[in-house]
C-alpha cells in the first residue's frame, strides 16, 4: 500500500522541481522568523528579571527601541514568505490544472465514459486541494515545525528544572497527531464517496431538469435524494466528530502543560532554582512550542485530504492515453473507408459484442446510410470508424492506412462526426463553429455554414454570427442545434462525414432541404449517416441494414430497399389477412391498408 501511495505521488517531483529553490527560501525565512520570534520571550525575561527589579529605565528604553526593529523585520519577514507562496500558489496552479486538462483531452472514449461527470469535476477540485496545501497554512506549519526543537532547546538553557516537562509532553502531541491521521483517513474517504454519489444525483437532476419538471418528477426524485443527502451528512457528522475529539484533546493537553509548567515552575522559584521571568519567557516559549504540534492535530485532515487529492491524481496520470505522435505522415484521404472484421464489446469479459465481425468496404464520395432497429449497433460502428472507440478485433482503414497510426486531432480533421445528442457551448454561434477547427478564418466558416444549409437562418438572427447561443445552447431550438453541429463539423473541409440520426429534429420541410444539402455533400465527400427517415433513405447511394451487431444486407440503394420493404410490406399484409378472417367484414374494410414502414425498422 505504501509503494503504491508513493508510487501516485510521484507525478508531484517533477510539478515541484522547478520551485525547490522558492521552498528554500521560504525555509530561509521561516528559520529568521523564528529567530525573531526568540526575542519576546527574552525581553520578557529581561524586563522580569533587569528592570523591575533594578528599576533600569534606561535599560527598558532601549530593549523597547530593539523589539520595535525587531518587530518590524518580522514583518517585513512574513510579508514577503507570504508574497512567495502565493509565487508558489500560481505556478502549482497553471502546472497542475494545464496537467489535468491535457491528461482528460488524451483519455480514450471510454475511459471518460467509464466515470460520472461528478468524478471529473472532483479532480478539479483535486488540483485546488493541491495548491491551497502546498502554497498555504499547510506549507507554512510544516516549515515552522524544524524549529520546535530551537525554542524547545532555549527553554533547557533558560528555564532547565523545568524543561523536562515539555519534554514529556512533545511526544504526547506527536502521538496524538499519529492518531489522528490514521482515524481521519478512512473517515475522509467514506465523506468524499457519499459526497460523489451526491454530486453525481445532482448532476443528472440538472442535466435531465426538462424531464423533472414536465412529467412533475420532484416526487419520485426526492426520496432518492434525501437518501443520499443523509448519507453525505451522516459521513460528514462522523468524520467531523473524530476532528473534533482530537482537537480538543489537543488543546487539553496544552492547557495540561501550561498548568504543569506553571505547577513545577513555581516550586523551582520557590526553591530559588529559576526566577519569576524564566517561568514567564518558558511559558510564552512553549506556546510557541506547542502552538505548530497542536495545529498539525487540527490540519491533519488537510494533509489526509491533500494525500488522497494527489493520488487520485497520480493515478490518472497513469492511465493510457490516445496516441500523441502520428507513427506516419499522410495527406488529406480522399474518403475511402475498410472495415476489417470489426468486433467491439463495451464488456469483453461478460458481454456478446455490440459489433460482431463486420466486413466493409465503402468507396469515396457518396451517401451511405445504416439502417437497423434500436441497440444493433450503429452508433457503435460510427464511433469506431471515426476511432472514439478503438475495436477489440480488427481495424478500420483510411485510404488503407489503419486509422490506429493517427492522433486524435488528425482523425478529427479528416472525418467530421455530428453525434446523436448535438451540444454547443456558452459562446457565440460564431465561435460554436470555429471549435470543429481553432483559427478558422471566416471564409472557412461561412463554406462549413452554406454547406451546411444554416447560413440563411444565421444572418437573419438580429446578431447573425455574433449570437449568443446559450448554456449548451438553449437559446437555439433542437433543429438549429443540429444544423450548426453539422457546420462545426464540415469546418475544414473533411473527407468522410459521419451523422447519427441527423434529422431527428427537423420538421419535413427543413429535412427535404437537409436531403439536398447531403446530396450535394455526397458529390467530393464520402458522407455516412444512420437514420430512420424514409426522406433521407431516398437519397442514400447505399444502405447498410445491421441485425445484433452484424451486416444483415449491403448493397445500393435500389437492390436493398425494396428487400426491406418488401419484408415489412408482407409481414403488414399477412396480419392484415388475419384481422379480417376474425372480424365482420365491415371493421375490415373501414381500415385503410397499412403504409410501408421506414427502412430503418426493416431489419426486424
Amino acid at each position: 500500500m505504501a509503494e503504491k501511495s508513493t508510487k501516485s505521488l510521484a507525478w508531484l517531483k517533477p510539478v515541484l522541481k522547478p520551485v525547490r529553490g522558492v521552498f528554500r527560501e521560504v525555509l530561509l525565512i521561516s528559520f529568521f522568523v523564528t529567530i525573531l520570534a526568540l526575542a519576546v520571550p527574552v525581553f520578557v525575561l529581561q524586563v522580569y528579571d533587569r528592570v523591575v527589579f533594578h528599576q533600569g529605565f534606561s535599560t527598558l528604553q532601549g530593549l523597547a527601541v530593539g523589539m520595535a526593529l525587531v518587530l518590524l523585520f518580522d514583518f517585513l519577514l512574513k510579508q514577503t514568505r507570504a508574497r512567495i507562496m502565493q509565487t508558489i500558489a500560481l505556478r502549482v496552479d497553471v502546472q497542475v490544472g494545464r496537467l489535468l486538462f491535457n491528461k482528460i483531452m488524451a483519455l480514450p472514449m471510454r475511459s471518460l465514459e467509464s466515470r460520472p461527470t461528478a468524478f471529473w469535476q472532483t479532480l478539479f477540485r483535486d488540483v485546488e486541494m493541491v495548491r491551497n496545501t502546498l502554497s498555504g497554512a499547510p506549507a507554512v506549519l510544516l516549515a515552522d515545525l524544524p524549529f520546535v526543537f530551537m525554542f524547545l532547546g532555549l527553554v533547557m538553557v533558560i528555564a532547565g528544572p523545568i524543561a523536562w516537562v515539555l519534554l514529556v509532553a512533545v511526544p504526547l502531541f506527536c502521538l496524538l497527531a499519529w492518531r489522528s491521521a490514521a482515524a481521519l483517513n478512512d473517515a475522509n474517504q467514506a465523506e468524499r464517496k457519499a459526497g460523489l454519489s451526491r454530486d453525481a444525483m445532482i448532476a443528472e437532476m440538472i442535466g435531465g431538469r426538462t424531464t423533472i419538471k414536465a412529467l412533475a418528477l420532484d416526487h419520485a426524485m426526492r426520496p432518492l435524494w434525501e437518501e443520499r443527502q443523509a448519507e453525505t451528512i451522516e459521513q460528514s457528522v462522523s468524520r467531523g466528530s473524530k476532528n473534533d475529539r482530537y482537537v480538543n484533546l489537543g488543546q487539553t493537553l496544552t492547557l495540561l502543560t501550561t498548568v504543569g509548567l506553571t505547577t513545577v515552575g513555581a516550586l523551582a522559584i520557590i526553591n530559588q532554582d529559576i526566577t519569576m521571568g524564566s517561568l514567564i519567557a518558558t511559558n510564552m516559549l512553549a506556546g510557541r512550542l506547542l502552538g505548530p504540534l497542536n495545529q498539525l492535530v487540527g490540519s491533519w485532515r488537510t494533509f489526509a485530504q491533500f494525500k488522497q487529492a494527489g493520488q487520485r491524481l497520480g493515478e490518472l496520470f497513469h492511465e493510457e492515453v490516445e496516441l500523441q505522435e502520428s507513427s506516419i505522415e499522410h495527406k488529406r484521404p480522399v474518403g475511402e473507408l475498410i472495415l476489417e472484421n470489426i468486433v467491439f464489446s463495451y464488456d469483453p469479459q461478460g458481454q456478446n459484442p455490440i459489433v460482431d465481425g463486420i466486413r466493409l468496404g465503402i468507396k469515396p464520395g457518396g451517401l451511405t446510410a445504416i439502417v437497423g432497429r434500436n441497440g444493433c449497433g450503429k452508433t457503435t460502428l460510427l464511433k469506431l470508424i471515426q476511432g472514439l472507440y478503438k475495436p477489440t478485433e480488427g481495424r478500420v482503414l483510411l485510404d488503407g492506412a489503419d486509422i490506429g497510426q493517427f492522433t486524435r486531432r488528425e482523425l478529427a480533421t479528416w472525418i467530421g462526426y455530428v453525434p446523436q445528442e448535438c451540444v454547443l457551448f456558452q459562446g457565440t454561434i460564431r465561435e460554436n463553429i470555429a471549435h470543429g477547427r481553432p483559427g478558422a478564418t471566416d471564409e472557412d466558416i461561412l463554406e462549413a455554414s452554406k454547406l451546411s444549409s444554416v447560413h440563411d437562418f444565421i444572418v437573419d438572427l438580429p446578431n447573425g454570427y455574433g449570437t449568443q447561443v446559450g448554456e449548451a445552447g438553449t437559446q437555439l431550438s433542437g433543429g438549429q442545434r443540429q444544423r450548426l453541429a453539422i457546420a462545426r463539423a464540415l469546418v475544414g473541409n473533411p473527407a468522410v462525414l459521419l451523422l447519427d440520426e441527423p434529422s431527428a429534429s427537423l420538421d419535413r420541410q427543413t429535412e427535404e432541404e437537409f436531403k439536398l444539402t447531403l446530396a450535394n455533400l455526397a458529390r467530393d465527400h464520402t458522407v455516412l449517416v444512420v437514420t430512420h427517415s424514409p426522406i433521407l433513405l431516398s437519397a442514400c447511394h447505399n444502405v447498410i441494414a445491421l441485425d445484433k451487431g452484424k451486416v444483415s444486407l449491403a448493397g445500393p440503394s435500389h437492390e436493398v430497399l425494396p428487400r426491406l420493404f418488401g419484408s415489412k410490406r408482407q409481414k403488414a399484409q399477412a396480419t392484415a389477412n388475419s384481422v379480417a378472417a376474425s372480424e365482420p367484414v365491415k371493421s375490415a374494410t373501414a381500415s385503410p391498408p397499412a403504409p410501408p414502414a421506414p427502412a430503418a425498422q426493416s431489419a426486424e
